[in-house]
C-alpha cells in the first residue's frame, strides 16, 4: 500500500491499481501437430543426407600403368571402397570380367578410378592399315620400352652389297601396336600398324635387315 500527502494534511491511503493479467495464447492442436511433423521430416532429411554421403561402394581402380592400346588384364585392376561417389561414373568391382580384355583408349595411371570412357574394343589398326612384325636386336630398339600407340619412323639403311655409293633413307610412318621379348631377352618383336601401300617394301627391307626404327612420338 502506498501513502500520499494532500494539502499538507498528512498521509492518506491511495488506491492501488490491480495487477494486469496476461492471457496466454493457446496453441491449436493442428498447428502443434504440423510443427512436430516438420521437425521429424527435417531430421529424416538430415539423416538421409548423411547416409548418402557416408555410403560406400566397391569400384575398380588402376593398379599399375597401362599404355594406350594395351589390353587390360585382371592384374591391372584392384577393387577399392569409395565413399559417396556423387558426380562420378567409376566401374563397379563386380564388372571386372566385363572390362578385362578391353583396350585402354588413354593412358591409365595407378591410383585412379576406372571409367568405361577410358576403354575401347577397337584395335589400333586403322582403315587402310595392316600389321607387320619386326624383330629387332636390343641395340636397335629406339627406347628402353616401346608402348602401344607410340609413333615410329622406319628408315631404310644402305645395302652393303651395293657399294659405298648406295643411298638410303626411304621413310615409312608406323604406329606401335604391341611388343614382345624373346625367351633369352636378346630380341624384341615390335608389332606395327603400317599403311597397306608400304607393307611390301617394309617386309622386303626387314628380310634384308635394312630397317632402322626411330621413335618420333610417345603415346
Amino acid at each position: 500500500m502506498s501513502l500520499a500527502t494532500r494539502n499538507g494534511t498528512g498521509p492518506v491511503e491511495a488506491p492501488v491499481s490491480p495487477p494486469k493479467v496476461v492471457r496466454q495464447r493457446r496453441m491449436r492442436p493442428g498447428l502443434l501437430g504440423l510443427a512436430v511433423l516438420l521437425i521429424a521430416l527435417g531430421g529424416l532429411g538430415a539423416a538421409f543426407a548423411v547416409t548418402s554421403v557416408r555410403a560406400t561402394g566397391s569400384y575398380l581402380a588402376v593398379a599399375r600403368p597401362v599404355e594406350v592400346g594395351r589390353q587390360l588384364s585382371a592384374d591391372d585392376l584392384v577393387p577399392v571402397q569409395v565413399a559417396g561417389g556423387q558426380g562420378l561414373s567409376p566401374v563397379a568391382a563386380d564388372r571386372l570380367d566385363e572390362v578385362v580384355g578391353k583396350r585402354a583408349a588413354v593412358s591409365l595411371t595407378p591410383g585412379t578410378l576406372l571409367t568405361m570412357t577410358q576403354l575401347t574394343d577397337d584395335p589400333l589398326l586403322g582403315p587402310g592399315q595392316q600389321q607387320v612384325a619386326l624383330g629387332l636386336d636390343l641395340a636397335e630398339v629406339p627406347a628402353r620400352e616401346l608402348h602401344p600407340g607410340d609413333k615410329v619412323l622406319l628408315v631404310s639403311t644402305p645395302d652393303d652389297n651395293a657399294g659405298p655409293s648406295a643411298t638410303a633413307g626411304t621413310r615409312f610412318e608406323a604406329t606401335v601396336i604391341d611388343t614382345s621379348t624373346s625367351e633369352n631377352d636378346d630380341e624384341v618383336v615390335v608389332y606395327l600398324a603400317l599403311a597397306v601401300r608400304d607393307v611390301p617394301a617394309v617386309v622386303a627391307l626387314n628380310a634384308q635387315e635394312r630397317i632402322a626404327v626411330v621413335l618420333t612420338e610417345a603415346a
